[in-house]
C-alpha cells in the first residue's frame, strides 16, 4: 500500500500525484488541510518534522520533500524522470529547481501570508505571488531556449521539470496571469495536459467534498 499525505492545492503534493500517476502506481491519499492548520498537528509533525506536505509512505519507508520523492521514484521504480547522461541530468535538475526551489517556495501559504501581514498594507497575497510567478516563469521560458527542449522540457517524455511546471502554471492561471507569451512553455503544457496521468492529478479531482 502506498499512502500519500496530501493537500489538494499544494504544489509539492501535486508533483507527487503526477509522478505516481505517470508510473501507474495506485495509492491512497490522506488529506492534510493546510488552511485548517492540520500540517501543524502532532500527527503530521511526527511523520514530517517540517510540518509540510507531502509525505509519501512507499516500500516500507516514509519520504518527505517532493523532489527527493521524485528522485527516489526515478531510482527505485524506473520512472525515467532524469536522463541517463550527466549533462542531461544537470539540465533537468536546473529547470526543476528554478521552479521548485526558487519560485514556488516564496509563494507558499506561510510565506505569502507573512509578507502580506507584515507589509502594512503595501503587499497583498495576490500581488506577492504574481510578482514572483511572473518572474519565475519568464526565466524558465528563457531556459527552455536549448537544443534539448522538444515535446517536453527535455526530450520527448516527461521529466523532473515537466512535473514541476504543471502545478506552477496552475497557480499562475488561478491568479489570472497570462502565460501565452511564453511560447515554449505553453506548447509543453499542451502536451502535458493531454496526458491522462496529469489530468488525474489536477487539484479539481482531489478537492475535499462537502
Amino acid at each position: 500500500m502506498i499512502t500519500l499525505y496530501d493537500y489538494w492545492r499544494s504544489s509539492a503534493a501535486y508533483r507527487v500525484r503526477i509522478a505516481l500517476n505517470l508510473l501507474g502506481l495506485p495509492y491512497a491519499t490522506v488529506p492534510v488541510d493546510l488552511i485548517k492548520g492540520e500540517h501543524r498537528s502532532p500527527e503530521n509533525l511526527a511523520r514530517n518534522p517540517q510540518g509540510l506536505v507531502p509525505t509519501l509512505e512507499i516500500d516500507g519507508i516514509s519520504l518527505t520533500q517532493s523532489l527527493a520523492i521524485l528522485e527516489y521514484l526515478d531510482e527505485m521504480h524506473g520512472a525515467h524522470f532524469l536522463p541517463p547522461d550527466a549533462p542531461g541530468r544537470a539540465r533537468t535538475r536546473a529547470l526543476a529547481y528554478a521552479i521548485a526551489m526558487e519560485t514556488a517556495p516564496v509563494c507558499n501559504l506561510s510565506v505569502r501570508n507573512y509578507a502580506a501581514h507584515n507589509s502594512n498594507g503595501g503587499i497583498t497575497v495576490e500581488s506577492w505571488q504574481a510578482h514572483f510567478i511572473t518572474k519565475g516563469l519568464a526565466a524558465f521560458e528563457a531556459m527552455l531556449d536549448h537544443p534539448s527542449t522538444a515535446r517536453f522540457c527535455h526530450g520527448n517524455g516527461p521529466t523532473l521539470p515537466d512535473i514541476c511546471l504543471v502545478p506552477q502554471v496552475y497557480n499562475a492561471r488561478r491568479l489570472g496571469l497570462d502565460i501565452s507569451p511564453h511560447r515554449r512553455l505553453t506548447a509543453i503544457m499542451t502536451e502535458l495536459e493531454s496526458l491522462p496521468a496529469v489530468q488525474a492529478a489536477h487539484p479539481d479531482n482531489h478537492q475535499p467534498k462537502g
